[in-house]
């Protein structure tokens, strides 16, 4: 379970939704599932999971570069982050857990 939990993001937009809205953003396995996501956080960090937002981003042409064999397109790397809302009263101590 470990291992679909790969990293918390934090950002000024992902900070402000866990101050305002109790939720916390992660990067997490492209093939895990919802029901997969919301079992590990539970787990990892004993808190009570109310709702789980996934998005996947990549997979367009990210870089062109020109070599003396012609144009060579590469695809950008593909990626998952979840947004998880934990019960009200409850919170996720980021820094001390990773």
């Amino acid at each position: 379970m470990n291992n679909i939990i790969k990293k918390p993001i934090i950002t000024e937009k992902a900070t402000a939704a866990a101050e305002g809205r109790n939720s916390f953003t992660f990067e997490v396995e492209r093939k895990a599932n919802k029901l997969e996501i919301k079992k590990a956080v539970e787990k990892m960090f004993n808190v009570h999971v109310v709702n789980v937002r996934t998005l996947t981003y990549g997979g367009g042409k990210s870089s062109v570069k020109y070599t003396n064999r012609g144009i060579v397109e590469q695809p950008s790397k593909v990626w998952k982050k979840a947004i998880v809302t934990v019960a009200e009263g409850e919170t996720i101590e980021l820094f001390n857990n990773f």
